[in-house]
């Protein structure tokens, strides 16, 4: 036993420096080796012992000898025996030992596979890191070599001082004013942000003896005024300064003196020029100033131009009724008269649009009641003649051949109030607001007469007219629409809306309003209303596009988009569990070669004027909408983007050899060659499901970040082990529970594309991959999974019904697996009415139908599905919403309430999908294109 303990012990060293993977083998050929050769000896012991007692049984031996050898044999058998129970023992120990070792092998194997998991991680880490490295040295050769630094707004900058005092100027030096020579461009910086001051009208009163600003206008201006961004309340900042003159009235506790003191106030202007320049920051000269004279009563001329007996110095007038003596282009601004009600929501105030042919071709109510006169401003007899032809022409044209009926109405019946509806050489209105509207519902188009006086270019009741007629989605045809302007005419671009026609051509009125095709009639329609929703249609509307008007003549930027505060669930000091999870071993289709990690570019393109002038509809990505004309700091213009767009640093090897797609293009207009999205995922209360998912997105390509609404108010379990995926995990609070929070723009949204997903949705890498490049082809469009479509119900001939059963086409990608600009995140929250959000909220359903409204009402284009997958898997997914009975008539319902406030039913049908190139296609590995970092 001593040589056996020695030779373990001397083969213990040995064996600690063989390998662990040959330990097995080894300890398996000893235990062999052992057992064979005692089972060996063993049998010789046994055949000795039975030759023995053979021997003794047959052999006549002396009773000493086979004592003798008798007691040998037993001492024998005993040593054997003895030397059997220390083999046992031996072997168990070795079997102990083996089983330690194999517990050790085991734990060792563990540890090695967790450090090929790290390192595996640390080498994508170091790899992405020199990847880095090489970008940043490729931005730095390229900037040297194109000399353009990327160029990002200083910090603000305002004046801080009030404005100077200037002599006061002519009347004839005031009529000549531009914004060149009668503007202090140094109060408003680049960078200063526009700030607004206004003066409150009953601390400042402008007003002569007898007279006062209506009170609805002074009480609502000043609030809704607060809601605008640019709203300062020190004068010493401030770039432009407001005033609020009119609307003005008779003051209602007017003097009753009778005699000369009454008649003396009576004959006074409603404006008194001495009050204008005792406003503490007149200036001397008004400079900086906008006079507004907002009607919304009265909508006479007479109390439409303020400002003709008045010295306003080098002050900006804003109102109705202009002369082409007065009017200033590029510095006086026409408005519509403020009719509507103060802010908010005004869809329940629209007409449908549809159908697109109404029970009136054309219609036409009012009366001149002012009868005109040959003298100076006021009409001569050719136009009297005209007029004269033009009426009995439009009679006669309802006594023709033709199925087209019209309503001409050129005497009010009953007669109309003369306060409201008089004006010079301008057709009055008749009827009461309500009784005009219903006119106005079952008309195609709507005729409107320019002012009979040459000298009028615009007057309150022409933009009445106009007001009027888009509220209830007429089109107006206004003629003599050579002579006028419109309200915003600088900016608005009228022609897509009315129809400008000379008073000369009257005879061909019915001809061309015929050879208009319904296409056309619906989408001016469809512009008017939306120039009306969101210009013209409240007090707040109007203040703000006078702002924006202002503003964008002095080229400063607008604001940036508002966004949600991200508000993290878990406090400063906690650190969430982290686990590395493994890469999913599902087949993907090919799809192409993939250019190394990168970082998305923020703010890559330099400052430039084209992004705060143009009033075409402009997105992000360059190309216009081609919807209406819209103006500056519009809730559809995406000034958060106004610094985004491409950069460069990847190119093809060779010419036309191919790669990953259109997207890495470098011609002027292409699209974005470095581009990441941002995974945005909405969860409540499906923890363990979340995570999975989560998990699921490790090394995914393009992947910027993953950002998670925790729509629950329980906070998360801080026992749960967040999967580490390589990119930035941002576990967001909801301010509420509401699906609406699906597409909260938050701060922390750094791309512009943005991958709105379900907690339980299921996509493989190459089918997000696939979304994200045809996204980056269709930006403006919702590009996604799963399609559903709409369909008008048959049976009851009067609703929409939702569809989600297999169909040749489709008109919804639902947000549930879907790509879509980041710009539509805030147009859901800023722009759509606040009705629809409710309505999502009240049935806590039909957020992803609103998102579908909403893009195709904007682009006027169909959603892009892409593969050709029906189904997602969510294995052990609990039960979703959309498998209650009650979603589906619940999407019914939706559908209709949202076709009821848009007017009409914007979404459109479509038979196409994306599938790529490649799909199903197995390309020998040598014969795929790659793309080179350079």
């Amino acid at each position: 036993m001593g040589t056996s303990d020695t030779a373990t012990r001397e083969f213990i060293p040995r064996f600690g420096h063989i390998k662990l993977t040959r330990i097995i083998p080894l300890i398996i050929i000893a235990l062999v080796l052992v057992t064979f050769i005692t089972h060996h000896y063993l049998i010789d012991v046994e055949k000795d012992a039975s030759i023995i007692h053979s021997a003794h049984s047959h052999l006549d031996l002396p009773e000493e000898s086979i004592s003798y050898k008798s007691a040998d044999l037993q001492s024998r058998i005993k040593e054997l025996y003895r030397i059997k129970g220390s083999v046992s023992s031996e072997l168990r120990d070795m079997e102990h030992k083996r089983q330690k070792l194999q517990q050790d092998i085991q734990l060792y194997t563990k540890n090695i596979e967790q450090l090929k998991a790290e390192l595996l991680h640390q080498q994508t880490e170091l790899n992405r890191l020199k990847i880095s490295v090489e970008q940043a040295q490729v931005a730095q050769r390229e900037a040297l070599q194109q000399n353009t630094p990327e160029l990002a707004l200083p910090k603000r900058l305002t004046a801080n001082s009030f404005p100077l005092s200037y002599p006061a100027v002519s009347k004839e030096e005031s009529h000549t004013c531009r914004m060149y020579k009668c503007f202090d461009h140094s109060r408003c910086a680049m960078t200063s942000g526009f700030p607004v001051y206004l003066y409150d009208p009953d601390r400042y009163p402008v007003m002569n003896e007898g007279w006062d600003v209506d009170g609805f206008l002074k009480t609502t201006l000043k609030q809704v005024l607060g809601y605008n961004p640019h709203l300062t309340t020190n004068p010493k900042e401030a770039c432009i300064f407001m005033v609020l003159v009119g609307e003005a009235l008779r003051d209602s506790d007017d003097v009753k003196d009778d005699g000369e003191n009454t008649q003396k106030h009576l004959n006074l202007p409603p404006l008194d020029h001495k009050a204008l320049k005792k406003l503490p920051y007149w200036g001397g000269d008004g400079r900086n100033h906008v006079l507004l004279n907002l009607a919304r009563r009265d909508l006479s001329a007479t109390s439409g131009d303020l400002f003709s007996t008045v010295d306003t110095g080098r002050a900006i007038l804003v109102q109705s009724t202009f002369t082409y003596e007065r009017f200033r282009p590029g510095f006086d601004v026409i408005v519509s008269p403020v009719l509507g009600p103060p802010g908010g929501d005004v869809w329940q105030e629209c007409a449908k649009m549809l159908p697109t042919r109404r029970k009136y071709l054309l219609t036409f109510q009012g009366e001149m009641k002012i009868k005109p006169s040959v003298g100076a401003n006021n009409t001569p007899y050719d136009y009297l003649e005209l007029s004269k032809f033009i009426v009995d022409h439009l009679k006669q044209m309802t006594k023709g051949s033709t199925s087209d009926k019209f309503l001409f109405e050129f005497e009010c019946n009953p007669a109309s109030d003369d306060n409201l509806n008089t004006g010079p050489q301008d057709w009055g209105l008749c009827g009461t607001d309500s009784s005009r509207r219903a006119v106005l519902k079952e008309s195609t188009f709507v005729l409107i007469f320019a002012p009979g006086v040459a000298d009028l270019i615009s007057t309150t009741l022409l933009q009445a007219r106009v007001y009027e007629a888009l509220r209830s989605a007429a089109v107006p045809v206004i003629l003599g629409g050579d002579q006028i302007k419109l309200a915003y005419d600088d900016v608005i671009q009228w022609r897509r809306i009315c129809i400008f026609l000379p008073r000369a051509r009257v005879t061909e009125l019915h001809f061309l309003l015929r050879t208009i095709p319904d296409s056309d009639v619906l989408l001016m329609r469809r512009q008017g209303r939306l120039v009306w929703e969101r210009y013209l249609a409240s007090v707040q509307s109007t203040l703000d596009t006078v702002v924006a008007v202002l503003r964008d003549r002095l080229n400063i930027p607008p604001l940036p988009a508002e966004t949600v505060t991200a508000t993290s669930v878990f406090n400063e000091t906690f650190q969430p569990i982290q686990v590395i999870v493994g890469l999913d071993a599902e087949q993907d289709e090919s799809l192409g070669p993939l250019e190394p990690p990168f970082d998305s570019p923020a703010f890559r393109r330099n400052f430039s004027l084209q992004l705060t002038q143009g009033y075409e509809l402009w997105n992000d990505w360059g190309d216009p909408f081609r919807l209406y004309p819209t103006l500056p700091n519009d809730p559809l213009l995406p000034s958060d983007a106004k610094f985004e767009g491409s950069g460069r640093g990847f190119r093809p090897i060779g010419q036309g050899q191919g790669g990953a797609g259109k997207e890495f293009s470098e011609a002027l207009g292409g699209n974005n060659p470095r581009e990441q999205f941002t995974v945005l995922l909405l969860t409540y209360e499906r923890e363990q499901v979340l995570l999975d998912s989560i998990a699921r997105l490790r090394g995914l390509p393009y992947l910027n970040s993953v950002v998670v609404v925790w729509n629950s108010p329980k906070p998360p379990s801080p026992e749960l082990r967040w999967p580490d995926i390589g990119a930035p995990l941002h576990v967001i609070k909801a301010p509420r529970n509401s699906l609406n929070n699906r597409f909260l723009p938050l701060e922390n949204l750094q791309t512009e594309a943005i991958l709105s997903v379900d907690d339980d949705a299921h996509l493989r890498h190459d089918e997000i991959l696939f979304g994200f490049r045809v996204w980056r082809e269709h930006r403006d469009r919702i590009v996604g999974f799963p399609g559903r479509y709409h369909a008008w119900d048959v049976n009851t001939m009067n609703s929409w019904l939702y569809n989600s059963n297999y169909s040749c086409e489709l008109s919804m990608v639902l947000t549930g697996a879907a790509f879509l600009h980041r710009h539509y995140l805030h147009l859901y929250w800023k722009w759509l009415p606040q009705a629809i959000r409710d309505k999502v909220d009240e049935y806590m359903n039909c957020e992803d139908i609103a998102m579908n409204f909403l893009v195709s009402h904007v682009t006027r284009q169909p959603p892009v599905k892409v593969t050709s997958r029906w189904t997602f898997r969510c294995p052990g997914c609990p039960q979703s919403l959309s498998e209650d009975d009650t979603h589906f008539q619940e999407r019914h319902k939706c559908i209709n309430f949202f076709a009821q406030v848009f007017g009409y039913m914007p979404l459109l049908n479509t038979q196409y999908r994306a599938d790529s190139i490649l799909f199903k296609t197995r390309i020998p590995h040598d014969k795929q294109k790659c793309f080179k970092f350079i």
